[in-house]
């Protein structure tokens, strides 16, 4: 067995009705989204600065979530919106020079991957090409349920600074105006229908 397919098999056991999870609408509001892009890992961003062509770089976000920029060496760029990561690297390049005046453009957007598991008719990794794309979509993508599934048993498991299990049930997910309609998928969310 291969270790992405015990993970998987893993966080699915994980799943079982004994485990915690907090249900979508109980989850802290989401700030208004100002429709500007975050920059994520695996993104190719493009940094130039006016009149001065020898600082110009191009670089794909590693995985720490850093690229590395002549003068300025490491820069943390994940989860910022370009004109923010403008803003302060025109900041950090006053020393330097009078009044920079520094471009920051995302040249490819790395591939947006979920995978869904469980009662679905396709289990697998799907790429979300829509922007903001919700559970709806990640569902359609999977071939939607099986005979077997319980619709009043959708998880998203999440990873990162805080793991989370979150519950849904499919008519909140089909209802737009819901916590649960305009709950949106990050990368390597890990879908489970039981």
């Amino acid at each position: 067995m291969r270790l992405r397919d015990w993970l998987l098999i893993s966080m699915l056991a994980a799943c079982s009705s004994t485990g915690s999870y907090v249900w979508v609408q109980d989850l802290p509001s989401e700030p208004a989204v100002s429709g500007e892009y975050l920059i994520h890992t695996g993104d190719m961003l493009n940094v130039r600065v006016v009149g001065q062509e020898a600082l110009a770089t191009r670089a794909r976000v590693r995985p720490d979530g850093r690229i590395a920029l002549p003068l300025l060496g490491e820069v943390e760029v994940r989860g910022k919106k370009p004109s923010a990561l403008r803003a302060e690297l025109e900041a950090r390049l006053k020393p330097y020079f009078v009044a920079p005046s520094v471009t920051v453009n995302v040249d490819e957007f790395a591939p947006r991957q979920v995978t869904v598991i469980g009662e679905v008719a396709k289990p697998g990794v799907f790429v979300m090409d829509i922007h903001g794309a919700g559970l709806a979509q990640a569902l359609a993508d999977a071939g939607g349920f099986t005979d077997y599934a319980d619709r009043s048993r959708i998880f998203v498991l999440r990873s990162g600074e805080k793991r989370e299990r979150i519950r849904f049930t499919y008519d909140s997910v089909t209802r737009g105006d819901t916590a649960a309609g305009r709950f949106v998928l990050e990368p390597g969310d890990v879908v489970v229908v039981e």
